[in-house]
């Protein structure tokens, strides 16, 4: 299925072997010989990407489910490219009936779409007409924006807010979750021209790096939770309350900055008849807000950098009944310490981060809305891996829709390994399992063994899950321990270095690692992000030796995963010999385990841990 060449030879667990070049579609190959990308893992000499900023006013009054906002865009366009238009995100369309869905959907769910009010272009009024298009919509300039040149807009539009909400829309009657609320020019990039791909229920975004200056105007009693910085605490909060929120900014321990008697008596938004929330956030490919007038308001800080104390604040906004978000402060500062400080091990790069109570479990630059658990070790899981997808794909940039394996497979790693630390071994292992590899190892559908290079638009169901999660995280991980910990730090560092604020592709981050590491691991990576295989590894015989024992093994599903020998031997003892990725270098077919003991083995069985094997009968040999 997939072409491959011969380049260069490397020298891997001591063999000599051929090191294969990656298959690359053609329109990437075309990014390559236009220089905007580098077969070294760099951005090319020619890399470019376009940027906007956004000031944006949105003004909402529950219960009244309209939302009405205006924005001013500055669009830069840094491409080496004329514009004639610009395509436009307007997701929350996804609402409208006959909108493209992956299934059917209850009344509660629509709503009529977008309504754009108003539009100017540099000054200029012009018509726009989105009527025939749903989640990504053109419009056409008066004349063409000229590269490295850019355009003013101006944006009037409103929505309703859905009554069924998911990732965004109606809590309850008096709670939103607004995201994806105002129309965002989508992205153009390099190899693909304009991201013109429709949203549906299971894709997720590809935005570009923006500036925002965001006010939020909503009746006095309401709190206002967003992406980025609180401008104006001082102005739309009471002196104790604002008291406490300052307080908050600089504090290990969790403040209560409004309770529900608080929330009750009026005492913590200032009384002005409306009040509007100023945030900021700079260099962040997306914006969310959260506003309720009953919700509870914790708040703390964690030192996210130990060499400078840079401190981020951490909040949680819910309804006090949820018992879990009581202590969902400590939670997401105990990811965040972790995530700064272990894996990726890069300092967290914002100010804020808010976890607001809703239905999605769904990540947003600097906030999450995730659902209320009767089990809080499984909210504290959940928050974990949004806060984590802080690193991939919001600081990364990267394209969600396409090559959802690039991030959603590094949330599943980092919570693998914060999950070792937090719980142990042992319950990691069987959490891991249970959660992101059964469901691909137990199903042996044509969908399930598509490569994971395979773009999410053309997957969908157990194969686009699995693909994104569980086999991306297990190649990762794999390549981890080949590596080893000091050595696949650094080659990760490198690769978020090179590609913090842009917008890495599968092939960046391939090359990136092979030159952060010294290592061509094309070999690696071919086998497991661009082949059909899976996890089957077998054992059938056990062929003594004058040393020991020479012991074959069978790989049938192809993947170079790590795998352990279980030994035993007459006498009753046995012995557990690793194997990591590296045995497969030479041949991804077979592999052969030599055994020194004077022992008489009895037994040899293969335990594959987190790397289940897809059939378990062929695992064992006995005498």
């Amino acid at each position: 299925m997939f072409r491959s060449c011969f380049l260069l030879l490397s020298i891997v667990a001591g063999q000599l072997i051929m090191a294969q070049d990656l298959y690359k579609p053609r329109d990437i190959q075309q990014a390559y010989k236009n220089g905007t990308r580098s077969l070294d893992g760099k951005p090319g000499a020619n890399y470019w990407q376009n940027r906007a900023r956004y000031d944006i006013r949105l003004a909402a009054a529950p219960p009244d489910r309209t939302v009405r906002g205006s924005e001013d865009i500055t669009y830069f366009n840094n491409s080496p490219k004329a514009m004639r238009n610009l395509v436009f995100r307007l997701t929350v369309n996804i609402h409208k009936p006959g909108a493209p869905r992956l299934s059917g959907v209850p009344d509660d769910y629509l709503t009529s779409g977008v309504q754009i009010d108003s539009v100017f272009v540099n000054g200029t009024a012009v018509k726009w007409n989105t009527g025939n298009y749903f989640t990504a919509a053109p419009l056409g300039l008066p004349s063409p924006l000229a590269s490295r040149d850019s355009i003013r807009l101006h944006i009037k539009w409103h929505y309703d807010v859905s009554l069924l909400s998911n990732r965004e829309g109606m809590i309850d009657s008096t709670t939103y979750f607004l995201a994806y609320s105002y129309p965002r020019v989508s992205v153009y990039d390099d190899y693909q021209g304009w991201d013109f791909t429709s949203f549906n229920d299971a894709l997720e975004f590809y935005n570009d790096f923006n500036d925002y200056n965001v006010q939020v105007q909503v009746p006095q009693n309401y709190i206002v939770w967003a992406t980025g910085t609180l401008q104006n605490a001082n102005e739309v909060l009471q002196p104790a309350a604002y008291q406490k929120f300052t307080q908050s900014l600089r504090s290990n321990d969790v403040i209560r900055i409004a309770t529900p008697a608080e929330l009750a008596a009026k005492t913590v938004t200032a009384a002005k008849g409306t009040n509007t929330w100023h945030f900021t956030a700079a260099n962040v490919p997306d914006f969310a807000i959260g506003l309720s007038d009953h919700f509870s308001w914790d708040a703390g800080s964690v030192v996210v950098d130990p060499s400078t104390g840079r401190r981020a604040s951490v909040q949680a906004a819910y309804n006090d009944t949820a018992r879990d978000y009581h202590h969902m402060v400590r939670f997401a500062s105990h990811a965040l310490s972790w995530l700064s400080t272990q894996w990726p091990g890069i300092p967290y790069p914002y100010t804020t981060m808010s976890v607001f109570q809703g239905y999605a479990g769904m990540e947003y630059p600097m906030m999450a809305n995730d659902e209320t658990y009767a089990d809080s070790s499984f909210s504290k899981f959940v928050v974990m891996h949004e806060i984590a997808h802080t690193y991939m794909p919001f600081y990364m940039g990267i394209n969600e829709t396409r090559y959802g394996f690039m991030d959603e497979g590094w949330a599943t790693t980092f919570e693998y390994l914060f999950n070792r630390d937090d719980m142990g071994k042992e319950q990691a292992i069987d959490f891991f399992k249970q959660f992101r590899v059964t469901g691909w190892a137990s199903d042996p559908s044509q969908d399930e063994d598509l490569p994971i290079i395979t773009p999410g638009p053309n997957l969908n169901g157990g194969g686009l899950g699995n693909n994104q999660y569980g086999k991306p995280a297990l190649g990762y991980l794999a390549v981890k321990e080949l590596l080893g910990d000091a050595t696949f730090k650094k080659a990760l560092h490198e690769y978020m270095r090179r590609w913090n604020g842009k917008h890495p592709l599968p092939w960046d981050f391939f090359y990136s690692i092979n030159a952060g590491s010294g290592q061509n691991l094309n070999w690696f990576w071919n086998n497991w992000f661009f082949s059909n295989y899976y996890i089957d590894l077998a054992v059938a015989s056990a062929p003594k030796t004058s040393t020991g024992y020479s012991i074959p093994v069978q790989n049938i599903g192809g993947m170079a995963a790590p795998f352990d020998l279980v030994l035993t031997y007459a006498d009753g003892s046995t012995e557990t010999l690793h194997q990591s990725p590296a045995v497969w270098a030479a041949n991804q077919k077979q592999t052969t385990v030599k055994v020194n003991t004077k022992k008489t083995l009895q037994s040899v069985k293969i335990e594959g841990g987190i790397y289940m094997d897809a059939d378990t009968s062929n695992n064992e040999w006995k005498k």
